[in-house]
C-alpha cells in the first residue's frame, strides 16, 4: 500500500527513541511538532487514564496548528500500582523511582493517538516488566550513566536498565515509548503506513 499522497504525517513528540522506533516499521514523519502542555495528573487519575489523556491532548494540540495533516502522538506511564512514577527531576527523585522498582513488577501505559481526516482514534498498550532487586551499587552506577534523564520511571530499558529486567509481558516497543503493533495499524487505516 503507498503512503497517502495529500496527508502529511506530524509526529507530536521531540523524542529520537519514538523516530527510531517509527523508521523501525519504514515510517518518517513529514515534521516533528513537540506538543507543550502540563503533564501533571489530575486528583484520582490512574495511570492508564493519563496515558490516553495525555496522549489524546498532545495530538489535539498540535492538530490546531496543522490542518490538513495526521497528527500521532504518545504518552508513556510507568505505575507501581496505582502510583504513577515521574520523570525525575534530579538525581535524587530518580534514585527513588529505581528503589520503589527494585525486585517488583511494575506497568507501563502507552497512550497513542492519531487525528487524522477529522478523526481521533485512540490506542492503550500495557506491558507488565520485573525488575531483580537492585543493589546500591547497581543504583549508583546506573544514576551516574544518565540514563534516567527524561525516562518516565527513571529507566530506559533499551540501555543499561536492559539487565534490571527480569521479565516482560506485552510489547517491549512500547516500554521503549511507541507500541508499533497498535501504532502501525492506526496508521495504515489511514495509508500512513504499511499495513501491519
Amino acid at each position: 500500500m503507498s503512503r497517502h499522497p495529500d496527508m502529511p504525517l506530524v509526529l507530536a513528540s521531540a523524542s529520537p527513541r519514538r523516530m527510531e522506533l517509527l523508521a523501525q516499521i519504514g515510517v518518517v514523519p513529514d515534521e516533528t511538532v513537540p506538543a507543550d502542555i502540563p503533564e501533571t495528573p489530575r486528583k484520582g487519575e490512574l495511570p492508564r487514564q493519563l496515558a490516553l489523556r495525555l496522549s489524546r491532548e498532545k495530538a489535539l494540540s498540535v492538530a490546531r496548528s496543522r490542518p490538513g495533516t495526521a497528527i500521532l502522538a504518545a504518552d508513556t506511564v510507568v505505575a507501581c500500582g496505582r502510583r504513577i512514577l515521574p520523570k525525575p527531576a534530579d538525581a535524587a527523585q530518580a534514585r527513588l523511582c529505581l528503589e520503589r522498582l527494585s525486585g517488583r513488577s511494575h506497568m507501563v501505559y502507552g497512550g497513542i493517538c492519531l487525528v487524522a481526516s477529522g478523526a481521533t482514534r485512540s490506542r492503550l498498550v500495557v506491558t507488565r516488566v520485573v525488575f531483580k532487586r537492585l543493589s546500591v551499587d547497581e543504583i549508583d552506577s546506573y544514576l551516574a550513566s544518565g540514563e534516567w534523564h527524561g525516562k518516565a520511571g527513571a529507566y530506559a530499558i533499551q540501555g543499561r536498565a536492559a539487565t534490571f529486567v527480569r521479565r516482560l509481558n506485552g510489547s517491549y516497543s512500547n516500554v521503549v515509548g511507541l507500541g508499533l503493533y497498535e501504532t502501525a495499524r492506526l496508521l495504515a487505516g489511514h495509508r500512513l503506513a504499511p499495513s501491519p
